[in-house]
């Protein structure tokens, strides 16, 4: 699984480094970024599930990969 942020949509709310601290961060205005390549570690998939449903905006994307 891989997450990523769309810029477009995020309005900085931080709920997904709140919630994710070792999946997301935030940028020098408090956007919301995707730490390294985005891609989850084993473990961490139920976290980064509860930052994807708990932004306002709907700005995070969960990829499954095959």
């Amino acid at each position: 699984m891989k997450v990523q942020i769309d810029s477009e949509r995020c309005q900085g709310h931080g709920r997904c480094y709140d919630l994710a601290p070792g999946l997301f961060g935030d940028d020098d205005e408090g956007y919301g970024t995707v730490l390294g390549d985005g891609a989850v570690p084993p473990g961490m998939e139920h976290d980064a599930r509860r930052a994807a449903l708990n932004c306002p905006e709907r700005a995070i994307e969960l990829i499954e990969e095959a």
